[in-house]
This record gives C-alpha cells, sequence and structure tokens, in this order.
C-alpha cells in the first residue's frame, strides 16, 4: 500500500504508526495531530529507528494539515479526549463527537476510498460517529474494540493456565466495556475447550477482569492503556493492507445479524482489502443472546443520546 494515516499522535497514535511502519505495511505512514510538532516529532523518531529495526516505511508529521494525508487507503482514527473528573458521558459524547466529526470530514475529503478504523472512544458511538459523516458503505468504516478485549482475555487465562496465548482462540462480542459479551463455550486452547481446563470461578473472574481491563490500567497508570490498543489497531490494518481473511471480533454496523439492526457492536467478522467482507453470525444459547442484548441495548442508548445532539 502507498499510504496509511493515523489522526492522533498520542500515545496510542504513536504506537500504532510504529507497528504500522515496523511491519513495512506502506511506503508512507503519515501520523498527524493539532498539537504543533508533536505529529513531526514522533513521525521523525519513528523514522530513526528505521535502520535498527530494519523497516523502509517512511514515516513522517503533519500538524493539521490533511492534504499530506491525501490518497491513504487505510486511516486509524485515535484522535478525542479521555474523560476528565466531573465530566459527564454526554459532555464526553458531544466533545469526542465534535472531534471524530471534524476528523472524517477532512479525512474523505483527500481520502474518499479510504477504509476508515476508529479507536476514538466511546468506541461504538464514535464509529457511528464516522460511517454518518463518512457517507460510505458501513464495510469501509468499523472500530478496534474486540481485538484489544480479547487480547486481554488471551493474557489473563495464559496466565492462569500457564500456557502460551498464543495457543488460545476466543471471541468476545458486544460493546467495548463493561457490558462486553465473553463466549467461553468459543474459546479453546490449541483446539481443546477453555471450560474442560478452568474453573469456573476462576474463569468469572477473568472475565469480569477483561470487561474492566481498561480501568484497572488507568488506576494503575493515571492514563488510559496504549500498548495493546495501539498494536490491536495496527494488527487490523495488516489484515486489510494483506488481504488476509483474519477472522476478528469487530465494532461493526450489524442489519439483521443476530437480530439486531442498525447498531454498531462487536461481532466476529471477516477482515480483508475491502474492509469488513463477512460478518460471521454464529449460534448463540439464549444466556449469550441475554447478555447480547444487554449490551445493545447499552450501546444503542449511547448513539441516541448522539442522535438527539442533532449534530450531523
Amino acid at each position: 500500500m502507498n499510504k496509511i494515516t493515523v489522526v492522533g499522535a498520542g500515545n496510542v497514535g504513536a504506537t500504532c504508526a510504529n507497528v504500522i511502519a515496523t511491519k513495512d505495511l506502506a511506503r508512507e505512514v503519515v501520523l498527524l495531530d493539532i498539537k504543533e510538532g508533536l505529529a513531526e516529532g514522533k513521525a521523525l523518531d519513528i523514522w530513526q529507528t528505521s535502520s535498527i529495526s530494519q523497516f523502509n516505511t517512511r514515516v513522517t508529521g503533519s500538524t493539521s494539515d490533511y492534504s499530506k494525508t491525501a490518497g491513504s487507503g487505510v486511516v486509524v482514527i485515535t484522535s478525542g479526549l479521555p474523560r476528565k473528573p466531573g465530566m459527564s458521558r454526554d459532555d464526553l459524547i458531544k466533545t469526542n463527537a465534535g472531534i471524530v466529526k471534524e476528523v472524517t470530514e477532512n479525512i474523505v475529503k483527500y481520502s474518499p476510498d479510504a477504509i476508515i478504523i476508529v479507536v476514538s472512544n466511546p468506541l461504538d458511538v464514535m464509529t457511528y460517529v464516522a460511517y454518518k459523516v463518512a457517507k460510505t458503505s458501513s464495510n469501509k468504516v468499523f472500530g478496534m474494540a474486540g481485538i484489544l478485549d480479547t487480547a486481554r482475555y488471551r493474557a489473563f487465562l495464559a496466565e492462569a493456565l500457564n500456557v502460551s496465548p498464543n495457543d488460545i482462540s476466543a471471541m468476545i462480542m458486544g460493546g467495548h466495556g463493561d457490558t462486553m459479551v465473553p463466549l467461553p463455550r468459543y474459546t479453546t486452547v490449541n483446539g481443546i475447550p477453555l471450560l474442560e481446563l478452568i474453573e469456573k470461578d476462576v474463569l468469572d473472574k477473568i472475565v469480569e477482569r477483561t470487561a474492566k481491563g481498561g480501568g484497572e490500567l488507568v488506576a494503575l497508570m493515571g492514563t488510559s492503556a496504549w500498548y495493546a490498543p495501539g498494536a490491536a489497531a495496527a494488527q487490523m490494518v495488516e489484515a486489510i493492507v494483506n488481504d488476509q481473511k483474519r477472522v476478528f471480533p469487530v465494532c461493526t454496523m450489524l442489519n439483521g445479524e443476530f437480530g439486531l439492526n442498525d447498531i454498531y457492536l462487536g461481532a466476529p467478522v471477516k477482515l480483508g482489502k475491502d474492509g469488513v467482507e463477512e460478518i460471521i453470525e454464529i449460534d448463540l444459547n439464549d444466556e449469550e443472546k441475554k447478555l447480547l442484548k444487554i449490551s445493545s441495548d447499552a450501546v444503542a442508548s449511547v448513539m441516541q443520546v448522539f442522535d438527539d445532539m442533532n449534530l450531523i
């Protein structure tokens, strides 16, 4: 691919750009931010590792000059503010929706055919915002959440079982956060069903820890995570650029799948050069359907809050 853009040169965006560059996924990675010099500095720092990490992707930075992003095949949006003390959920939605709206407008102006991956929070509704603004097919606008959630889940399971995380295959559906829907029935360790290897009480604690994974890191560091989210977004970019047809949990628009309509929610998809090429509608039992309904209702309520603001 000729060019990939990452909007937002904070910790997540810079990490994502670094992973994309080291994997040589494009001739150029453009890192863009509104803070003067930040993107240019981080891009230069990453580029100076090229001979050390042995990659050829040129990394360039820009302060709010979207013309430098022109012709991007994939754009990752990490822009947005973290929730601050005293800030309501609605305030956060309004602030970040305004940011994502402006970013998306500029992206489609210069790269109308780009596939857009949203990482900004609140994730599900910000993906919806980008989709509404981009006015393109929903298979080309989707969000990163499930890969991060399953990565945390797999890491915790690997510790509990004392096995390699690479041997754990897992799937998580639903909204990003407390209402996520883990699917232990669809979790295996090198083909062995997870439920044959772990006690229920241990698994329950891991599920709870996964749902609150972001909060645990904020409590430890005083800021949100960046290594895992940045790498997770980069993994999605890799699947698209190399047309890998990877099956990942992705925040995608559901139109009838799982009995849900017109909602962005985490579901298993096939990811390739055209973006979301297929939504895989796995069978859910009654308990899993109940949890998915709770999650979808929570996401729908936040989407409604955004719609009621009439920002678009």
